[in-house]
């Protein structure tokens, strides 16, 4: 019912940014909460934040300060800016949302952080 493509990907320098896209291919209008996880190579999945509905963000304490999550309901996509990225940050990081009773989620986008 919502197919969620990310882009943004990459390879990035430590202390550089990094700008991430979730298009959605509806409306964000009829979309509830969005979000986005990391999973890093032998390591289980992270939620790195979330974004409500009305807008309301939480953040993974290792990314706050530091990344910054939001949604441009006229852009039907949701955003993550990264910020001083580490090479701890290294991981593929996935977006999802949440629409009507289902989760969502896009195919994954590689972040890979140099030091």
């Amino acid at each position: 019912q919502v197919q969620l493509a990310e882009s943004g990907g990459g390879l990035v320098q430590a202390g550089g940014s990094l700008s991430l896209s979730c298009l959605a291919s509806r409306s964000l209008f009829s979309i509830g909460a969005m979000g986005w996880y990391r999973q890093a190579p032998e390591k289980q999945r992270e939620l790195v934040a979330h974004i409500s509905s009305a807008g309301t963000t939480t953040y993974a304490d290792s990314v706050k300060g530091r990344f910054t999550i939001s949604r441009d309901s006229a852009k039907n996509t949701m955003y993550l800016q990264m910020n001083s990225l580490q090479p701890e940050d290294t991981a593929v990081y996935y977006c999802t949302a949440k629409f009507g009773i289902r989760d969502y989620w896009g195919q994954g986008t590689q972040v890979t952080v140099s030091s």
